[in-house]
């Protein structure tokens, strides 16, 4: 071992022997990288298939605290860009990780967050292939922020797609609404809030895989910023027709309902970070439930809703019998969530 440092200097991004032996030690020990070139060189059978699609995606991860109960700031990068692949109904294949560090973070903390990272692409079925590291000074970030793209393979014949949704289709979920949201909130111990509550960070691709193989998923999304509500908005403005959901139908923890009770927040805006919501023809539901149940991710699948002929807009039939529009989120009830 040469790294003997126990906090990020300056040093370990001026490109010498400091950085060579923090990105040794650190990130390509764990990560394992095939090629020590700056660029990954990816081969797969998936791509010889005639008609199958390249998915690409990326995103960039602020979250704080970067450590919380039921994950962190590794598991969210790798987690929430393995979803973004699979719920267009890509096999999740290869992850780029970028990685912006303060001066000062504990080397320690970057072992957790790297360990995490390698855990979950294992266990997601991806490898991280190719990657960057750049220091700031104190002040200029907040410990460490990550940004990583994802690459995966579409199946030829499968085109998941908003404006595929057809009345009559019916919403299922994989499982609980809004733990991610309430989890970050308690563990910052602003509100001097106490719960047990985890996030539920998870990837997704192996729920979406066997879901996709066993009905035809009109289209999909994760329901991160913005929560479910958001979501739902934004898959009715492109299908072009109302989505109606059943708030007792609506799967929410009691801990999550009473914060949001406290704070005077909706559940249906707090982010989610291992839950999507699904559109198949309802003649199809029983098998779609049945297919997301197999998976650990989708235990607790339910159906919320469906597609009605009418305006492009959300409602919710409310549980005293009325009916209320559910909106998009407008400005942001909880920033640096993911």
């Amino acid at each position: 071992m040469t790294l003997r440092d126990d906090k990020v200097t300056l040093s370990h991004g001026g490109g010498g022997k400091a950085m060579r032996d923090l990105i040794a030690e650190v990130f390509t020990s764990v990560f394992e990288p095939t090629s020590r070139e700056d660029q990954a060189r990816l081969t797969h059978e998936a791509l010889l298939e005639a008609g199958a699609q390249l998915a690409f995606t990326t995103d960039s991860y602020v979250v704080t605290p970067v450590e919380f109960p039921g994950g962190d700031i590794g598991k969210i990068a790798v987690c929430g860009t393995v979803n973004d692949l699979a719920v267009g109904g890509a096999k999740p294949l290869w992850l780029s990780a970028a990685f912006i560090i303060e001066e000062g973070t504990e080397i320690a903390l970057l072992r957790r967050i790297v360990a995490s990272m390698k855990a979950e692409a294992d266990k997601a079925g991806v490898k991280i292939v190719t990657g960057d590291t750049k220091v700031v000074g104190r002040g200029s970030a907040d410990k460490v922020f990550i940004t990583t793209s994802g690459v995966g393979v579409i199946p030829a014949g499968r085109d998941l797609r908003a404006d595929m949704i057809q009345p009559g289709d019916v919403a299922i979920v994989n499982g609980v609404l809004g733990d991610h949201g309430a989890t970050i909130l308690a563990a910052r111990g602003d509100m001097m809030l106490s719960s047990d509550l985890q996030s539920d960070c998870a990837a997704l691709g192996h729920l979406m895989e066997a879901t996709c193989t066993a009905v035809p998923v009109r289209a999909c999304r994760d329901a991160t910023r913005g929560g479910i509500a958001s979501a739902l908005n934004e898959m009715a403005e492109a299908a072009g027709c109302t989505i109606e959901i059943d708030e007792a139908a609506l799967p929410l923890r009691p801990e999550v309902k009473g914060t949001c009770e406290i704070l005077g927040l909706d559940p249906l805006y707090l982010a989610n970070e291992g839950t999507l919501v699904l559109f198949v023809p309802a003649e199809h539901a029983d098998t779609a439930l049945a297919a997301m149940r197999s998976v650990d991710t989708g235990k607790g699948a339910t159906i919320i809703g469906r597609a009605k002929e009418g305006a492009p807009m959300v409602t919710m039939r409310t549980a005293f019998g009325g009916s209320r529009i559910v909106d998009m989120l407008v400005g942001e009830q909880l920033p640096r969530i993911c």
